[in-house]
Parts: C-alpha cells; structure tokens; sequence
C-alpha cells in the first residue's frame, strides 16, 4: 500500500513537472484562479511593521508545474518586500510597486483546487485597501500576460480579505496609535460637533469665498435678457466669458452700443485702477436697474464676475440677484492647486473641469506636475521616445515598447493610467486657462523622480546607436551607463536619479524648457515659471558615477563631493530658468541641505527661486522649513502634507482612498481650519494622534519665527495620484475640499489669529451649508463628481439618529444590504440592522451598515 502511495505521489509529480501552458491554458487559469491579500497584523512588538500574507487558489484544471519553469505572478503592492522564499517560491521586488512570485527548484507544484499561502512581513504599515493595487497577472513560456480575473476590478473587496479587526486597523508607532478608526457612531458624535444647531441659515449671499466686505438688502432684481451688457474694450474676453456662463442659464445680455437716451437695464465691466484694493481686487454694485463690476486689473473683474454668478439663484430662465455691494480682494497672490497627472494619467477633460472649478473659486496657480517616476505626460517635438515609451505602461521587462508596469496598470497597454497631453491638448490647456486668469506652472520633475525619462532617453540611446548615431544619442542621455551607484527611493526605485554630472542632462532641460515655451508662444500666454521638482533624490545617488568623480577632479568648481551635487544641480538650473526670463520653483527638500539648513540662497543667480514648504510632520522638526526658507530669501508657498494634501482620505477608515503618510485623515472641516498666518497654531497631533499641547517642548528647541513675512506667497493644494486611477476618482478626492482651500487662499477669517474654536464653528457652519446647498449642485452641473461623507448614526431609545458633516444631504436607507433604497428620517428607523448612505443628486456616497 506504501509502496502504490509512494507511485501515485511520483506519478502527481511528474505530472506537474511535464505541464506546459498554452495560451488558452493560461487564460484559464487567470480566469478561474484568484489571487488574495490580506493583512495578518499591523500590530507587532517591532513598531512600523506589519504582516501580511498572499494567498492564490487555484481553481482551473491546469496545474502550477513543479521544480524552476517558466512562470511568474506579477502583482502591485506600494510596500517593498525583500526577497523571501518560502513553500518553494521566491518573492522579489522588481521595480517601484511591482513585485514577482517566482518558482525555485523545491517547489511542489500546485495541482488544480489546491492552495498555496505566502506570509511575509514590510513596513511600515497597510491598513487600507487603496495600499493595494489591482491588476495582478501571470506570464508563462513567452505568451501573453493574463490578469488574474479577480483583481481586474477597482472594488478591492475581490482581492483584498476584510479589514475589521483592531490588529489590522491600527498602526505601530513607538506609541498607541490614538487615530480610532471612524464608525458610525462616532461618526454622528463628530458630525454633532460640526452641524449647526438649525439648517433654517440664510447661504443665498454667502458665496465661497468670503468677500473682505458684503452688504445686502431684502430687495431683489431680475436679471434677464432686456439687460445691456457694455463693457471696456480690455475687458472683452471677460465679457464673453460672462455672456457664456449665463447664456447656459438660460440668459443671454443684449449687447448692442450704448444710446445716452437708453432706459434699458445694463450691466457694465470695467476697469478701474483708482479703486483702493490691491491686485485682483474688484467691487462690485447691483441695483434695480444697474449693475456695476469694477476690477482694479482685468483679473479682479472676472472675480466680480464670479461673484455676481455666485449670487445668481436661477429659474425658469430667470436670474435673481440681491441688490447690495462688495469690496473684495484677495490675501495671498498664489492660491495654487497641484495636480499630478503623471503617475496615473485622467485625460484632457478632467483637466478642463479642474480648471473650471479653480476659476469659479478664485484660485489663480495651476501646477501641473507632468512627469515622473511612473509617466512622462507632455508630448515634446523631437524627443517622441518620451511619450511613445514614456507615458505608457505595460509588461515589457526591457522597457524599450513602455514603462514597466506599475500602480496598478497591469500588463496590458490600454490598461489604467496611461495617456500623455498632446502639444495641441496642452496649448489648449493654457489657453482655456489663461481665460481664467489661470497661470498654469509646469513641472518637469528632475533630477529624483525621473524615471520615466531616464528610461525614455536610454531607449532614444539605444535606437540612434543602432543608426550609428552617437553624438545625436548622447545629446540628452540622463543616465551614465557605467554608474554604479547603489540605492533605493521613497517610492522604492533604485534608478530614478537623473545624472547631474552629465552636460546632457542640462541639455536636455534646455530642449525641453525651448518646446514648453515654444507651446506658450503658440497659446498666446507668457511662461512665467518653471517648478524643477528637486524633491526626495535617494541616497546614494551619484556616488558611483565616473561622471561625477571627473566633476570632483577638477579643480575651482567648488564641486568635491555629493553632497555638493544638489545645489550645484539648482545652480545650473537657476542660471538655465534665469537667462529664459522665467522664475524657478522647486519642493523644499530640493533647496536643503539638511532638516534645518537650507541651501545659499545667494549661489542662485535666478531672482526668484520659489519654494513649496510640505513636509511639515510636527514631530520629525521639519515644519519649520517653510519659515526658515522665507527668512533666507526663498520665496515660499505653504503646501503642507498634514493639511492640504487631497490624497489623503477624507476620514480614517480603510474603505477610505488613499495615502496617508502625513495624516491619518484629512476632511473639509481640516482644510477649512488650516490658518496660513499662523502655521505652528496648526500643530494640533501627531501621526499617531497623540495631542500637541507645545510643540517647542515636543521638539526640544525653540521654532524660528517668520521674520519675512512678504517671501510668503500663499498656499496651495496637492493631489498626487498613487491611488487614483480614474478621473471620477480623482474628482472624489479634490472636491469639495478644493472650496475649502480657495475659502483659506481668498480670505483670512476673523478667528484665524487667536484660533478662536467658538468663531471658527460658526463660520464652519456658514460654509458648509452653502456647500450643501448650493455649490455641490453647483459641481455637479458642471459634470464634476465629488464626495459626500457618509451618514452618521446612534441607536436611542426611540431609534435610529443619522446625521452627516455636510447638511442638506439625503439620507437614503436599505434593509437588504443596497438593493432597494428609500429616503430615511430618524424618526421611521427601527430596523436592527440598515445600510445607509447619502445622496445629492446621481452623487452617493460609499454605504455604511450599522447593526442594533
């Protein structure tokens, strides 16, 4: 019997061992078998580590062979995981996100409906399911990839094993992780805190953003078509602005010339330099039969113009308006929005749509961030390697048809994230910008960050060599072939450091700086500044570079070691950007040395070199940076990771998309808090949430204090897009916390310098009813989705209580866990058990299920 036992098991065996794949055999499995995450557990004697296991069943006929062969599963994980082998697999990282299962000589095959199981451990922590990304597949004897059937989704409940346990919620730290992962009951508690005690608040004139001074009467006019629009001769692109956006209310001005014995209504733009407002500011007068929009440049009329639309309440193709006055200007110059393309590409019309929304809300600064580790997004004439190979993402290990896959992308070329802008997509872009008093920044990220094109010039390399062309191959060469240089990036790769010791890496920001200009030539539209990027250059990078070391060789240049090649890189770019006539930008890290010591602001030869102050972790002792840098000449715009940073979730709670490196969480209410004027006053936790109570005493030393307020700017919004593949998605994590933004950007709030919590309530309340009210359907109607929080609820002893932190929301609720939907109240809910969500318009938000 042993003996027949043993047969069979060598017979299984051989079995295995002799199975091939085909390419419908491959197909089947991929269909058929899933691949599953899960985490085992965040909560470990070694802080800022986790467990976590991968589990593939096989469910199709066709067996995993035994012993090396030719198959390897590909899957993306935003953690880094070392080699490991275990149950006769190896693990290995590959590049970025992407990691490989791959077979060794002791594995026993998997045989079909069986299972295999593979725990392994990183850091510093997944409790989310965005951590994960979908789209992993299988490769075998050189056919095409095939995606695992299951994880082809963006609903991650099909790959990812259920979050619920406080082991797998709960980050490590060296301390209890004090962030409680937000349920339903808590969530009404906080959603109290936030509500006004009645919705009955009038929000008809309380536009967004606040005005420096409003007043208004009872009395109300028409605005309708017998009204004469006239209006300056350098105001013509507002006015047309002006007439298109009400034409698609429904109302279109006459605009015919102006009669002195006219008694028609009218409407006029104009120009007025007199008024006593700074830059961008406007008035604007609306009375029974004339309505006065007066900008002190032609940019403060068009915010008199998106204020009046503001006021506007349409019907039946009628516009009603108050009759009253403001006085407005803004506080900061640069109220910026970050948009970051380049790692997953959402198309032209996402773009456009943001650019809207800016416009309606004030903000001037769009920063376009237009390349990176994982795409090159801009289309640039002479360097088509850079969008043929560079903006797409596949399975291709040689990387010379695309970029290795990543984030989720998957192995196929039409899969999630690819896509670049056209010179004419972009010239568009500016343009329909520039109509918007909109100044879009590029940003070209170099020298960290810059895979895409170092990969895309190593292809350009390779294909002029092989026409014999080496001088034309070499000319805008991004990386040193005999670098050996060891290390591994943030984002974990280990060859994403352009060569600053290279002349063809400048000649190469050269061409590419000659082409953008050239594109805003062609938009009619000046080229003001260029952001380089300069962020998070791993260490190690350059140190075993032939290159550099000649560089260190010759004498006089004040070049000796790496640690000299950062500021040496912003020099030369400095002196590129100045003799173009454009002011330089640049991520703070890129203009420092250390935590604390930023670079000589004097080696620049540029006059404005602009900084992004973000990395502002109260206990790591670096929010101070921002001030450190304005004291020493830099100009600063304060972009803070713990505040503004819109790829964050908008609550702690891992169906919640996103990162959250910074801050656990970052909701409306957050943003809405943040005081640019009074930064350390933001310091109010820890990642862990542990409370700030002083934060010098946190920090051991005594913060800098601004002593140059004028270097800084204003703020600005980010939204990286690691998590974020589609453009629905994208415009679920900008809005409406952008409102929020433009509300800090435009307007310093009365409470903002005594961090008075009992005013800031009060103005909190006033905003969030004009958001619920007016300015979601306001998105909406422009085809901009967005989030809505979900319903808060507690169980009393009359039943059910549901609130949600925007007021004005429907709260729909199901008994058969969302089939049916219906309208709920508190007062009808007895059920045990409900699923709920809210509603405003054909936007829901994600269902939550509460149990009683």
């Amino acid at each position: 019997m042993r003996y027949i036992i043993l047969l069979l098991a060598l017979y299984c065996q051989s079995v295995l061992a002799a199975t091939h794949f085909s390419q419908q055999a491959l197909a089947d499995f991929a269909s058929k078998s899933t691949l599953n995450f899960s985490v085992v557990s965040n909560q470990l004697d070694q802080p800022m580590r986790f467990n976590a296991k991968i589990t593939l069943d096989n469910n199709s006929e066709q067996a995993l062979p035994a012993g090396i062969s030719d198959w390897h599963i590909y899957f993306h994980l935003i953690r880094h995981i070392e080699t490991v082998e275990l149950e006769g697999v190896k693990i290995e990282h590959v590049q970025g996100d992407l990691h490989r299962i791959s077979p060794t000589e002791s594995f026993k095959g998997l045989a079909p409906h069986q299972q295999l199981n593979l725990p392994f451990s990183s850091a510093p922590w997944l409790v989310s399911y965005s951590d994960f990304m979908p789209r992993a597949f299988i490769v075998a004897d050189q056919l095409q990839a095939e995606v695992f059937a299951n994880t082809n989704t963006e609903d991650f409940s099909h790959f990812v094993k259920p979050l619920t346990e406080p082991q797998q919620l709960l980050r490590n730290f060296d301390e209890p992780d004090q962030v409680p992962i937000v349920n339903a009951a808590s969530r009404f508690a906080y959603n109290t805190t936030l509500a006004p005690a009645t919705l009955d608040i009038d929000v008809s004139t309380a536009i967004i953003p606040t005005p420096l001074s409003a007043s208004f009467s009872r009395e109300t006019i028409q605005l309708n078509s017998t009204w004469q629009l006239q209006f300056d001769s350098e105001l013509a692109a507002e006015a047309s602005y002006l007439q298109q956006q009400l034409i698609q209310l429904g109302v279109t001005l006459n605009t015919a010339k102006a009669d002195a014995n006219d008694t028609t209504p009218k409407l006029f733009l104009k120009l007025d330099k007199s008024l006593k407002l700074g830059a961008e500011g406007y008035q604007l007068s609306i009375k029974p039969a004339q309505i006065n929009l007066h900008g002190k440049d032609r940019a403060g009329t068009f915010y008199a113009i998106q204020s009046l639309l503001s006021l506007a309440q349409h019907s039946e193709n009628k516009l009603t308006l108050p009759v009253g006055k403001i006085n407005d200007q803004p506080r900061a110059s640069w109220r910026g929005m970050h948009y970051d393309m380049a790692r997953n590409f959402h198309g032209k019309d996402v773009t456009m749509r943001l650019i809207d929304q800016m416009a309606r809300y004030k903000l001037n600064k769009l920063h376009v961030h237009l390349t990176e580790d994982e795409g090159w997004r801009l289309q640039i004439p002479g360097l088509p390697e850079l969008t043929d190979i560079g903006a797409k993402r596949c399975f291709d290990l040689t990387e010379q048809h695309c970029l290795l896959t990543q984030l989720g992308t998957g192995p196929n070329i039409d899969g999630t994230g690819n896509g670049y802008y056209s010179t004419t997509d972009f010239i568009d872009i500016l343009r329909y910008a520039a109509e918007r008093h909109i100044e879009v920044i590029p940003e070209i990220d170099l020298p960290g960050h810059a895979r895409a094109a170092i990969v895309s010039m190593k292809a350009r390399y390779n294909r002029l060599m092989a026409q014999g062309q080496r001088e034309a191959a070499e000319q805008y060469l991004l990386s040193d072939a005999a670098d050996t240089s060891s290390y591994l990036s943030v984002q974990n790769y280990n060859d994403n450091s352009a060569n600053v010791c290279l002349p063809s890496t400048y000649a190469f920001v050269e061409k590419v700086l000659h082409e953008l200009q050239d594109m805003y030539k062609q938009a009619g539209v000046r080229f003001s500044t260029y952001h380089m990027g300069g962020d998070e250059v791993a260490k190690g990078s350059w140190s075993g570079s032939p290159a550099c070391q000649l560089l260190f060789s010759q004498s006089g240049n004040g070049i000796n070691t790496v640690d000299d090649l950062k500021p040496y890189f912003v020099s030369k770019v400095a002196a590129i950007t100045r003799q173009r006539g454009l002011a330089l930008a640049g991520w703070e890290d890129g203009l420092m040395y250390d935590q604390q010591n930023t670079f000589d602001r004097s080696q620049f030869s540029n006059n404005n070199v602009i900084a992004n102050a973000w990395d502002n972790i109260w206990e790591w002792g670096v929010a101070d940076r921002a001030y450190r840098l304005a004291n020493n000449g830099y100009q600063v715009v304060l972009s803070p990771g713990t505040h503004l940073y819109f790829d964050h979730p908008h609550e702690a709670h891992p169906d919640e998309r996103g990162y959250y490196w910074a801050t656990r969480f970052i909701g409306i209410d957050k943003v809405f808090g943040f005081m640019p004027d009074n930064l350390y006053a933001n310091a109010s936790t820890t990642r862990s949430g542990a409370p700030i109570t002083d934060l010098a005493a946190l920090l051991g030393r005594e913060l800098p204090e601004l002593h140059r307020p004028e270097n800084i700017l204003g703020i600005q919004g980010q939204v990286w897009s690691e998590t974020i593949r589609t453009a629905e998605q994208l415009e679920q994590m900008i809005y409406p916390r952008l409102l929020a933004l433009a509300e800090r950007a435009w307007h310093k709030a009365d409470w903002e310098t005594t961090n008075n919590a009992s005013k800031r309530k009060q103005d909190w309340q006033r905003f969030a009813a004009r958001v619920g009210k007016v300015e979601l359907h306001r998105l909406a109607k422009n085809n901009s989705s967005f989030y809505l929080p979900p319903p808060g609820a507690t169980k009393t002893n009359n039943g059910w209580q549901l609130n949600t932190a925007l007021p004005f929301l429907t709260i729909e609720c199901s008994v058969n866990q969302g089939k049916n939907w219906h309208s709920c109240t508190s007062s009808n809910l007895q059920q045990s058990t409900l699923w709920l969500r809210s509603r405003h318009g054909n936007i829901v938000s994600r269902i939550v299920s509460i149990q009683g």
